[in-house]
């Protein structure tokens, strides 16, 4: 029996759309969306800082061609109450937070402090597939609280880090200050690809500025948390193994430069968790990492998972087979079980954290 070594390890001419390890259902999907290639818009992989918020600007530009469908596809959410709420953000900015809650419950709730995707760089909270899955969060029976905060590009930009991260500690302890009149029994924090970047980056700088007690749980989904894209070291094998699939390294490289334009912060954990120290990780609330099989980011979530293990806190770590990058959480009705599940999990998590803290 011949043994073949998975993606481009094995075929380095595979693609996402051949590699036959893809949910055939996604593939179908993505080749209709024109998603199988990798969006680049002509980005150098050394690209200048201005050249990284021209192609921020671009790529949001795109993605939104695709919200009039994603917005017609929307279930009602007749079940869900919606409202928002403006706080002051982490340097004195004004800051929206859009708050989804089940209509009909008894008591206390556990809340999801919801971080977007994007690199930390583009789209915003109001995207239809964010505000998709915070309300499908909201009437599987949790308070979320998506927050708005500061990009490094595009249309909320141009702010690099600590910016966004600053905001979503705000919204973290805004949500904390609140408990009693929120009615949350629990808060996690959690985010999907940037947005996991950003859920694990707030537990760490809450850990370092001492006011980690209000956070009880983190969720992170697919995150992009190592910022060595255009030089990838081989110990993240799914960097050469899914090379290319939906994510190559010059739109990674771009997102990186918009978020830290000198590369001053390229091994300080709150802007790249993956370089986090088990003294850092040491007393940090239970995690649930998330990734994705066909991600070439899968390892670095990994690598985080592992750490937390070997700092004794309290993880488990998930692989979705036969996704690419966030293909749980992106397409609710392509793999409508796939979206389920993750949406099962993230519920259980919370409601686990719940019972132990209320």
């Amino acid at each position: 029996m011949t043994a073949y070594l998975p993606g481009r390890l094995g075929n380095s001419e595979q693609t996402l759309g051949t590699d036959p390890r893809l949910d055939p259902r996604l593939r179908a999907a993505l080749e209709k969306l024109g998603m199988l290639d990798v969006y680049t818009a002509d980005m150098p992989v050394q690209a200048s800082y201005e050249e990284c918020l021209a192609f921020c600007t671009a790529f949001e530009t795109a993605d939104t061609l695709g919200h009039p469908a994603e917005q017609a596809a929307m279930p009602a959410f007749d079940d869900v109450e919606s409202t928002t709420q403006v706080i002051t953000g982490g340097d004195g900015n004004a800051l929206t937070l859009f708050i989804d809650r089940p209509k009909a419950y008894n008591g206390m709730l556990p809340a999801i402090v919801h971080t977007h995707g994007g690199g930390m760089a583009i789209m915003t909270a109001a995207d239809p597939a964010f505000v998709r899955w915070r309300k499908s969060l909201a009437s599987a029976g949790l308070l979320v609280v998506g927050v708005e905060f500061r990009n490094a590009g595009g249309k909320l930009g141009n702010h690099p880090f600590p910016a966004g991260l600053d905001d979503c500690a705000a919204a973290t302890r805004w949500v904390h200050a609140n408990r009693e009149k929120l009615g949350v029994s629990a808060i996690v924090i959690s985010g999907e690809s940037g947005g996991g970047n950003l859920a694990i980056a707030t537990t760490l700088k809450a850990k370092k500025e001492q006011w980690l007690e209000h956070i009880d749980g983190v969720f992170a989904c697919c995150p992009y948390i190592s910022g060595t894209y255009t030089q990838p070291p081989e110990d993240l094998v799914s960097q050469f193994e899914n090379a290319d699939y939906m994510l190559g390294a010059a739109t990674m490289g771009a997102l990186v430069k918009a978020y830290d334009p000198t590369g001053a912060n390229a091994s300080n954990p709150l802007a790249w968790p993956m370089w986090a120290n088990i003294t850092d990780l040491k007393g940090l609330p239970p995690h649930i990492i998330s990734v994705n099989e066909l991600d070439p980011l899968r390892d670095e979530g990994l690598v985080y998972f592992r750490k937390l293990m070997a700092a004794g806190v309290s993880v488990s770590a998930r692989t979705v087979h036969g996704t690419p990058h966030a293909g749980d959480l992106m397409f609710p009705d392509i793999n409508p079980e796939v979206y389920a599940d993750s949406l099962r999990s993230v519920v259980a998590f919370a409601r686990s954290l719940a019972k132990v803290s209320a």
